[in-house]
């Protein structure tokens, strides 16, 4: 277990499960932003650990796996204050990526992400807001889904950028996936597709758009990796053909979404960054400093832009398509590359992963390719609401 480095050892704990149901004898373990009672969170920053009490609640997130049966094994380490993509946590150190050690896991829910894939339990919460589950997912050869924003609750989790974060899940096993998923989430959210019930049963099959300009961010041995997982999907799809997802071109998307992120980021955390001034790592520093100078008015005007691509999306997907693309822009980087020879990377990533983000869609990543033997994720984003048609056909697709 420790060979792994998965698990946090300064506020390490477990729960028991107080019910029984679909989940009954599966083990997982939580990113150390949720509450547990009892337990402290960290937040990936020691600091954070030191001026927090331990919790009087257990987030219901984490209470609905435990009443359906679920033991928790333990808190993943997660990359500090979750902000970043690659699951290096110069406090608590590099989760292993089990399915090639020596590059990185992938965050933030970098230990989410190694201690299933590592074997350690069957599945893991975690938290997605510009690509913390869907990220290490395909870096470490993994399912993972990112669903409708709000539609599983986040209370109980450390704030960061509530307009985007999401409460997901990874897991090895599809059924698996599609069983956590049926145990988190909460009704159908209003907006969602009249149909997904035919589609979610499989009496109905979604029709499949290859995002295009996603695949050019991914480049050409990235697309040619993934082709026959391209292929196999559509063969699941009632038919496919190629689009554009964004008009304006992908990189003015990542802007206004790093816009906006940051200056909720600050909105959660700068009173307490004030106050306490924190030792933050590389990376994390420069990020939390420059989310400090965003104003207002600046995530003012890229919410104005945002609501031109929830727009653009809702009429692109309408009730009963998905949207087909790469999850990252290739396979995880080597271990110990200094931040900024992953900003390209980070750059091209968040191009991908901000699409579902910014729109507040379901997201599923599968484990269908490989690139010079190192694990790549293909995705499927679905139209507000449809999570479980995601899983079902993550299912078929296994």
């Amino acid at each position: 277990m420790r060979e792994l480095g998965a698990l946090c050892q300064e506020n390490a704990g477990e729960a028991d499960p107080t019910g029984s149901g679909p989940l009954d004898g599966l083990t997982f373990a939580v990113k150390d932003v949720f509450d547990v009672a009892g337990q402290r969170t960290g937040f990936g920053q020691p600091t954070w650990l030191a001026t927090h009490l331990p919790a009087e609640a257990t987030a219901p997130a984490v209470g609905r796996l435990l009443a359906a049966g679920a033991c928790m094994i333990g808190r993943a380490i997660c990359d500090e204050l979750t902000y970043s993509l690659d699951g290096e946590n110069v406090h608590y150190g590099t989760p292993l990526n089990p399915a090639c050690p020596e590059r990185i896991p992938g965050g933030s829910s970098s230990g989410s992400a190694s201690a299933v894939a590592g074997g350690l339990c069957e599945f893991s919460l975690g938290t997605d807001c510009a690509g913390s589950v869907r990220i290490p997912a395909s870096y470490c050869g993994l399912y993972g889904m990112r669903p409708t924003h709000g539609r599983v609750p986040l209370e109980g989790a450390a704030p960061f950028a509530r307009s985007f974060d999401t409460a997901g899940w990874l897991a090895r096993d599809a059924d698996v996936l599609d069983l956590v998923g049926r145990t988190l989430l909460d009704e159908r959210p209003t907006g969602a597709p009249k149909n997904t019930r035919l589609l979610e049963e499989g009496r109905a099959r979604p029709h499949g758009l290859i995002a295009q300009d996603a695949f050019a961010v991914a480049g050409p041995l990235t697309a040619a990796a993934l082709q026959p997982a391209v292929e196999r999907v559509s063969s699941q799809l009632a038919d496919t053909k190629e689009v554009s997802i964004a008009e304006e071109g992908l990189g003015r998307w990542l802007e206004s979404f790093r816009v906006i992120q940051a200056f909720e980021i600050w909105q959660s955390l700068g009173a307490w960054v004030t106050e306490h001034r924190p030792a933050l790592g590389p990376g994390i520093r420069e990020r939390i400093a420059w989310a400090a100078t965003v104003t207002e008015e600046d995530a003012l005007a890229e919410r104005r832009f945002r609501a031109s691509v929830v727009e653009r999306l809702d009429e692109l997907l309408g009730r009963d398509r998905a949207v087909i693309l790469p999850t990252a822009p290739g396979p995880a980087p080597r271990r110990g590359l200094a931040p900024e020879a992953l900003d390209d990377h980070r750059r091209r990533a968040i191009s991908l992963l901000c699409i579902a983000g910014l729109a507040g869609l379901p997201q599923v990543t599968l484990p269908r390719a490989k690139l010079e033997g190192w694990p790549l994720g293909l995705s499927l984003i679905g139209p507000r609401g449809s999570d479980l048609m995601l899983l079902q056909l993550a299912r078929r697709l296994a």
